[in-house]
């Protein structure tokens, strides 16, 4: 019932096997995709199209029928602006941003990319653009990041950020991904495309000052006075990701004394420790991948690090180590919201069903309304982008807030500001964020949860992902009433069921790339009560399952 931890959880890298990457860039270009087979196709999920060379998931015409599919869908939507193309430090990146500015500059598409070869974490890309598109009514830009997230080495991925700054939401990305299949099945004939060396020369080609922008407009999203003035002495580990020389440009510029443990870019990735299923992944939220900066957590006042997008963030307090995301995410919301008076008074705080029911206490004792959506950063982009959403976060550890004065600063998660807030936090409160999360759940309770995987085979997925509380026929949920249940979030399905008492509550969902699906549970009762929570819910999804 539990997830299989391997025996190689927590040890380094090295003692697991190293991705080939002589042998991964070669497949990249040498593997063609066979688009009669599913998992060959271009589909994309939550944050764009991910896999990997080797399983001819994520391959040079993948990435040329992608490129070429945004160009069409520019046209059609009418998006006439340039676009702002990131990349992080993925092995399968640089050859990836090689095949879409190919496609770019063949299709006459102004484009920026950034400086000197700079990596560029995903919020410097939203930033970029939302900062472009103020003020505008026409030649609006938008934005491709390349990158496969947090996902280990042999994987590559490539998302769109529409004219708002944020992720796609799934009308962009079904037109995208359905144009994207079609080129490939007719052999990439309708894809423009030129020599990299000559897309790279084009009078369409821009360089573009990514840092610069991010890390000079920085002050208008943190106090980063107060974080100086204070002297809190702050470590970060970029994990060799996308930002990597963006922390000690901040440091400098305002005068942080924020210590970087490692600017080493490895695209085997082979100084990180093995995560829970003895793969590398750099999962800022997970303790076994996080064990380097977890055993400085003495030397600093606070410390954190970023995924390879820098997208999502992982924070380790004196007083608790590693915090789990859900219990950080809380702190930020309580801080944030009793810290920024340009913000509406109406402004909401957002979270995705499966994460934290402490989040919607917390809105009931400030009294902010409470914005809860499906899995997805998609769901929040609007909100942040008009005001109404103060902060929105998901239990994955991303999360994303209004500048000071109320307005947007980044529409997609951004690891970054989330991280150094934890430094603006330690600064003003006196306290670090773990010391601040006590105090919470002091006043509001304090929530236990976990997560389960369970094995489910394909048709089993799709009946639970079209659940409806009908099918739900117990009334009590480990021994409290059951007050409500839901398949759906801010009127969006979220492809699962959730069942709430009082005091606890799960959510069942089908994992989108494994034979699982996967329990939240949460209560407010303790660890036993969720234990007892977490079977009655796998009991519960099984029989809807018969």
């Amino acid at each position: 019932m539990s997830t299989k931890i391997s025996p190689l959880a927590g040890k380094p890298a090295t003692d697991g096997k190293l991705v080939d990457l002589g042998a991964l860039v070669a497949a990249y270009v040498d593997l063609k995709p066979d688009p009669s087979v599913s998992e060959q196709r271009v589909v994309f999920g939550t944050s764009g199209h991910r896999g990997s060379s080797f399983e001819r998931s994520f391959n040079e015409w993948h990435v040329l029928a992608v490129a070429q599919a945004i160009c069409d869908y520019r046209r059609q939507a009418g998006v006439d602006g340039p676009v702002y193309v990131g990349i992080d430090t993925h092995a399968l990146s640089q050859p990836a941003f090689e095949s879409t500015l190919e496609v770019l500059a063949a299709n006459g598409v102004y484009t920026f990319v950034s400086a000197d070869g700079e990596y560029t974490p995903t919020p410097a890309v939203s930033h970029a653009i939302l900062v472009h598109n103020r003020g505008r009514e026409q030649g609006k830009a938008d934005g491709i990041v390349i990158t496969p997230s947090h996902n280990p080495p042999d994987s590559g991925g490539i998302k769109y950020n529409p004219p708002h700054g944020g992720p796609a939401d799934t009308d962009a990305t079904s037109w995208i991904a359905k144009r994207a299949n079609e080129l490939i099945e007719g052999g990439l004939r309708d894809v423009k495309r030129m020599p990299f060396a000559q897309a790279l020369k084009a009078s369409t080609t821009k360089s573009f000052d990514f840092l610069q922008l991010y890390v000079g407009d920085l002050g208008d999203a943190l106090d980063l006075e107060i974080v100086r003035a204070n002297g809190v002495r702050m470590g970060v580990d970029p994990l060799g990701g996308a930002g990597v020389h963006y922390w000690s440009a901040i440091g400098e510029r305002y005068g942080l004394n924020l210590t970087v443990v490692s600017e080493v870019v490895d695209k085997s990735f082979a100084f990180m420790s093995l995560d829970w299923d003895g793969k590398v992944r750099m999962d800022p939220s997970s303790s076994y991948a996080m064990q380097r900066l977890i055993g400085l957590k003495d030397d600093y006042d606070v410390a954190f690090a970023c995924d390879t997008d820098h997208d999502r963030h992982g924070v380790v307090a004196p007083s608790a180590g590693l915090l789990p995301a859900n219990h950080y995410l809380a702190a930020a919301a309580w801080y944030l919201f009793q810290n920024r008076p340009g913000w509406r008074p109406d402004a909401a705080i957002g979270k995705t069903a499966v994460s934290t029911g402490l989040l919607d206490r917390i809105a009931a004792h400030l009294g902010r309304p409470l914005r809860e959506v499906p899995v997805g950063f998609k769901y929040f982009v609007s909100g942040l982008y008009d005001g109404s959403l103060g902060f929105g976060c998901e239990e994955s550890a991303g999360a994303s807030f209004l500048a000071k004065d109320g307005s947007a600063w980044s529409t997609d998660k951004d690891g970054i500001v989330a991280a150094l807030l934890a430094g603006e936090m330690t600064a003003r409160t006196g306290r670090d964020p773990g010391e601040i999360y006590r105090e919470i759940t002091a006043k509001l309770g304090d929530p236990a949860n976990a997560r389960i995987d369970a094995p489910a085979n394909h048709a089993q997925k799709q009946r639970l992902s079209k659940l409806t509380p009908e099918q739900v026929a117990s009334k009590t949920l480990a021994g409290d009433p059951v007050v409500e249940v839901i398949n759906q979030a801010g009127g969006q399905p979220i492809g699962g069921i959730k069942v709430m008492s009082e005091h606890g509550w799960f959510a069942a969902r089908p994992s989108g790339t494994e034979d699982i699906y996967k329990v939240y549970g949460e209560s407010f009762r303790g660890k036993e009560h969720l234990e007892r929570v977490l079977a009655e819910a796998q009991t519960m999804v099984d029989a809807a399952l018969a």
